[in-house]
């Protein structure tokens, strides 16, 4: 590995807008609306049975855009219940666009709002010496995992707090997506940084079976279209290309015959698809849900 490789979490700003740039050119968020909208509703029909209050813990609540439509799912299921919703997110800068968001949003009157800046190990930590272990109706961990150093005692920790009838939703990409080939294959030659793991659902639900937690896992395509990242100079591939390798400016810093590979492989069918002249990466995600 070149010494001029680093990870891209070393540099906030250009990992925030290589993230945006990665949902804007993806069908993420789509994907995401698409569960919320067909299966959620199913999955937490009878989370708040007979209860005058619904308990709901968000785990990376980011800026809460996904998170308040979540809520509002729960309030289509059982409209007038109290709703008490505590977000667990480390980056005070992402708690400032969720309480933004809220502040701007409608119908959200019977919904309490408590924010927390910590990460999920440190949330568990605090509950646990505080003796604070109270029950949950419903847990959602989305795209989070990635950032958990010890995952199945994460899992086990939150199936511990779930009260009867609650579930967990956890999202993160496929063991059938793109990721999982590029993470596998060139994982050990693009630098590493403990913030985050390679990590997909294949791992995790493995990791439910061996802890013998009931579980269902719904597979949805996403893609990302990286058409941009083979044209020389491009900004928007540029920052395509950070995200895709977690490294900071990989394009320049890269050794020759790493991108090249890369190039190749990032072409081919079992990485991206054709259509109408764009290149699409394969980004499926899988919505586990835990069972309590």
């Amino acid at each position: 590995m070149a010494s001029s490789m680093r990870s891209l979490f070393s540099d906030h700003s250009r990992y925030v807008e290589s993230f945006r740039r990665f949902l804007n050119n993806s069908t993420e968020h789509q994907c995401m609306q698409e569960f919320l909208d067909k299966k959620l509703p199913g999955i937490i029909a009878r989370i708040g049975d007979k209860k005058s209050e619904i308990k709901i813990l968000s785990i990376g609540g980011g800026a809460g855009e996904i998170d308040l439509q979540i809520l509002s799912k729960v309030q289509d299921q059982f409209p007038g219940v109290h709703i008490n919703n505590e977000v667990v997110e480390p980056s005070a800068e992402q708690i400032a666009k969720y309480k933004e968001f809220v502040a701007k949003s409608s119908n959200l009157e019977n919904i309490k709002f408590a924010w927390h800046k910590e990460t999920s190990s440190e949330y568990e930590n605090r509950v646990m010496e505080n003796k604070e272990l109270q029950k949950w109706d419903f847990i959602h961990m989305i795209q989070m995992l990635y950032y958990v150093k010890d995952i199945p005692a994460t899992l086990k920790f939150f199936h511990s707090l779930l009260a009867p009838s609650a579930k967990i939703l956890i999202v993160l990409v496929s063991g059938t997506s793109a990721w999982d080939k590029l993470w596998r294959k060139y994982g050990s030659r693009l630098p590493r940084d403990d913030l985050c793991q390679y990590i997909t659902s294949t791992d995790v639900t493995q990791m439910l079976d061996k802890l013998e937690i009931k579980y269902e896992c719904y597979d949805l395509l996403s893609t990302m279209d990286i058409s941009d990242c083979f044209i020389d100079g491009n900004e928007n591939g540029d920052l395509l290309w950070d995200f895709l390798t977690e490294t900071c400016n990989f394009s320049t810093t890269a050794p020759p015959d790493l991108k090249a590979e890369i190039v190749k492989d990032l072409q081919e069918p079992q990485f991206s698809v054709r259509k109408d002249g764009k290149v699409l990466f394969n980004n499926s995600l899988s919505f586990i849900v835990v069972e309590a």
